[in-house]
């Protein structure tokens, strides 16, 4: 823990002494600024395709979550297997499977998300409790590893506090809606001197869930909101030129998670729509095993029953969701002069989850007990996730005094580990031992089905009902360290004032390192026996009786070429190529601990950004794109080929070889007489060009999402939003009142080629949103919402268990969701 204890001290001094960072311009009628190039700059001037959100709109949208936000978003998808909460992103297919570092680096006030990688995925992105009291959220589309730095050859979304303001004010804000939601609010802005400001915000929401479970065991409901945020914020400006800004965050949320939908057995008479490439399960197989249970159980209460689409089964007695968030940024800068400025961004970052679920998302029974496929629990007395880690960055920014050359540069480092000596699960295990790990003639079924899973207390089972046949548990006991270090320089030449050439170059030197101490739990006539799981014939009384390795390390340089010309004022075309690098990484929970090596891509994209003014006003931004990758990082399923006593199915990361990514994107944006018309276009091209699956010992090949030939996961062909807004021509004794719909049309797109539920429908959702600004000239705001206005019945991914147990489930879509808020401004917001 002494690196730990250094990096708080290290990030405390820097809070005290500071360098500092100008503030970000306000938004107006005429302009949007963003920091995409770690630079204030218009939109309209940054070469780069760019999604842009103010705090108004993400409001209206009701994101409050990542998922939400890539629900409207073009270009920009999420993984919400596991709920919102954990979402991760993909920006043009650019994909963050579950141990994968991001493809899409999440940032809050210029620092990237904490590293979390333990048994259930999290982290790393953008959770609940981060969408209030926002400038604005920046989604940039296609590799940004120059000066972004790590991981994010698919793109960044940054999101951006407000800062303390000159002006003492704020505002309370209420919220009532449907499935019983709340939500309280409240922002104040105090300057206690001219040079010293502070802002301090709250923002709590709780919300039944919309998956309604049947079983009777458990909660009553899955998919709830439950959380707590807090942020406190402290200006100081030190002296003309030097500045100190320091965010301190907190973020608690206690849900039940979520759950997936059974839909589907390889079983007869529950495999009627199943695709003749799935064939049935071979005979004593697990799936042989648990197909005809589920058919036979939850699909046949479901069609007697009638379940809604909403209705879901979990047999799991307490499944919960519980992550605990904690920031500390300070970003000073010193403006040394009128063309240089430094500045440095230093954060110390905790993020701790735990979760409880059934994997398969089931409600079995086995000889009359309570069982599992795979169960989710945490070790006694450990979190799922439980990771620190601790940033520094210093930059240099400078122009000449012509303008004509502008440049930064800077150096980047992190550290990253444990915080407790291991973070850990316990997982129940529903497999067929084969005759070579029982030495019997024939395969047998065995399972578990315990009253007290933390602490081992089960009873086991099998098909041949001999209790001296053990059932398996595993323990999975993990840690992990990073070292990431990069150096970089970027720097734009006006050729003439119209043609600028901009060109970049990063080298970064990644390192991880896991260590497992994963156990296999052999229970015989009721009793637990531990093994280590990588040296199944050692005793493990605990994890550190068998400790395993695994380091990967990579250094590779990333760069960027851009060109850009300014055809008039409000007019630019740019083309640029670009190298992309995320990092590899180790997944050390499994069997048997596995690693995979760094993805590179060569992008290239060409644009187009032109503004318009007069009567009729906006903008039209065009970018088409063309992206190379080589040893893309896909997940990929693993299943035991019985050789290896106490394996386990599971996931892992594999580099998948070749594949192409291509496509169109346009936005735009028209205003006329009050009405306001906002759009976005995505058109997707992707494919597999290549896979060899390594071979990993004790399980058959990995089988990856995608299939050689096809389409990669979460890339529709076609993705548009549309967002028409009316604002009443009214005095402003009344107020000001506006009225605007979204529409988001998403074409089908592939969660999981090895299902046959694996491709998602497309869908058409609506919002509607009323809004009464200053109400008879009242510091009094009033706002109506509605979400998925038609209900629409869709899925956002797939259980993918279909090759492990032969069944399937889809992970639901929220159904409509309304309400009405009410906010009352204070002070300087009260204007």
């Amino acid at each position: 823990m002494m690196t730990k204890s250094i990096c708080r001290a290290m990030l405390l001094a820097g809070t005290a002494l500071g360098f500092a960072a100008p503030a970000l311009a306000q938004e107006n009628a005429d302009e949007i600024v963003v920091t995409a190039r770690r630079v204030e700059e218009r939109l309209q001037d940054v070469p780069i395709s760019i999604t842009v959100y103010n705090q108004d709109q993400l409001s209206n949208r009701n994101v409050v979550s990542g998922a939400d936000l890539a629900t409207y978003t073009p270009s920009l998808s999420s993984n919400a297997r596991y709920g919102g909460e954990t979402a991760t992103f993909a920006i043009r297919g650019f994909t963050q499977e579950s141990y994968t570092s991001p493809s899409v680096g999440v940032y809050f006030a210029d620092v990237v998300g904490p590293r979390a990688q333990g048994g259930t995925p999290g982290g790393n992105g953008a959770g609940v409790g981060m969408f209030f009291d926002l400038q604005n959220v920046q989604v940039l589309k296609g590799p940004q590893g120059t000066l972004f730095g790590r991981n994010t050859t698919g793109g960044a979304v940054l999101l951006v506090p407000q800062r303390p303001k000159d002006d003492f004010g704020g505002y309370v804000e209420g919220s009532i809606g449907n499935f019983d939601m709340r939500r309280f609010q409240a922002v104040v802005n105090v300057p206690l001197a001219e040079t010293f400001k502070v802002r301090l915000g709250l923002d709590r929401q709780v919300r039944d869930g919309y998956l309604h479970n049947r079983s009777g065991i458990g909660p009553d409901d899955f998919g709830d909101v439950n959380y707590w945020a807090f942020r406190g914020s402290v200006l100081a400006e030190i002296t003309p030129d030097l500045e100190n800004y320091t965010i301190a965050s907190y973020t608690r949320s206690r849900t039940n998670g979520t759950t997936g939908k059974i839909v589907v057995a390889n079983a007869p008479g529950c495999r009627d729509d199943v695709p003749a490439r799935f064939a049935a399960p071979t005979p004593g197989s697990t799936a042989s095993y648990l197909a005809p249970m589920v058919c036979a159980g939850t699909l046949a209460r479901a069609k007697a029953q009638d379940y809604g689409y909403w209705d879901v089964e979990s047999g799991h007695p307490n499944p919960f969701l519980k992550i605990d968030s904690l920031s500390l940024i300070n970003t000073t800068t010193w403006q040394a002069s009128d063309t240089i400025t430094l500045k440095n961004i230093a954060s110390y970052q905790e993020f701790t989850q735990s979760q409880a679920f059934n994997v398969g998302a089931d409600n079995l029974t086995y000889q009359g007990l309570p069982v599992t496929w795979v169960g989710v629990t945490p070790a006694r007395s450990l979190h799922n996730i439980d990771q620190w880690t601790f940033t520094d960055e210093f930059q240099l920014q400078g122009r000449t005094p012509d303008n004509k050359l502008t440049y930064q540069g800077g150096v980047y480092y992190e550290r990253s580990g444990p915080l407790s000596n291991w973070q850990g699960t316990v997982s129940q295990i529903t497999t067929v031992l084969s005759p070579a790990q029982t030495g019997l003639p024939i395969p047998v079924f065995t399972t578990s089905s315990c009253s007290d899973i933390a602490n081992y207390v089960c009873t086991n089972l099998n098909s041949l009902g001999a209790k001296a046949i053990p059932s398996i548990l595993q323990n999975s006991l993990t840690r992990y360290w990073y070292r990431n270090i990069g150096l970089y320089a970027q720097a734009t030449y006006k050729i003439v004032e119209a043609l600028s050439l901009t060109g970049g170059i990063r080298y970064t030197i990644d390192k991880v390192r896991g260590e497992g101490g994963t156990r296999t739990v052999r229970v015989s006539n009721d009793t637990p026996s531990f093994f280590c799981a990588a040296y199944p014939t050692r005793p493990a009384p605990t994890g550190d009786d068998c400790v395993t390795s695994l380091t990967q390390k990579s250094e590779k340089p990333t760069w960027l070429i851009s060109l850009d010309y300014k055809v008039m004022p409000d007019a630019m075309v740019y083309a640029k190529y670009a190298r992309g690098y995320r990092q590899g990484n180790v997944n050390v929970s499994n069997t048997v601990p596995v690693g995979w090596g760094p993805e590179k891509v060569d992008a290239y994209e060409i644009g187009a950004k032109a503004s318009f003014h007069g009567k009729v006003s906006g903008y039209l931004n065009l970018a088409g794109f063309y992206n190379d990758f080589s040893d893309q990082q896909l997940s990929a399923n693993l299943i035991p080929d019985g050789t290896v006593a106490g394996a386990s199915p599971s996931q892992v990361i594999v580099n998948a070889g070749k594949s192409r990514i291509q496509g169109i994107e346009a936005e735009g944006a028209v205003n006329w007489m009050g009405f306001n018309l906002t759009g976005g276009y995505t058109w997707l091209d992707t494919k597999l060009k290549s896979y060899s699956p390594p071979s990993i010992p004790g399980y058959l090949p990995p089988s990856t999402g995608a299939a050689v030939g096809g389409v990669l996961p979460l890339s529709p062909k076609h993705r548009i939003t549309l967002t028409g807004t009316y604002t009443l021509p009214l005095d402003d004794s009344i107020g000001k009142i506006s009225l605007s719909a979204t529409y988001t049309y998403t074409a089908k797109q592939l969660a999981a080629n090895d299902s046959p539920i694996g491709w998602l429908p497309s869908t058409n959702l609506w919002n509607l949103n009323a809004n009464w600004n200053s109400i008879a000239g009242s510091p009094v705001d009033l706002s109506g919402f509605v979400s998925n206005l038609t209900n629409e019945k869709y899925p956002v991914f797939v259980g993918n268990a279909w090759n492990s147990t032969g069944y399937d489930s889809l992970i639901l879509g929220q159904p409509r969701m309304y309400g009405v808020r009410l906010r009352v401004r204070f002070g300087g917001d009260a204007l």
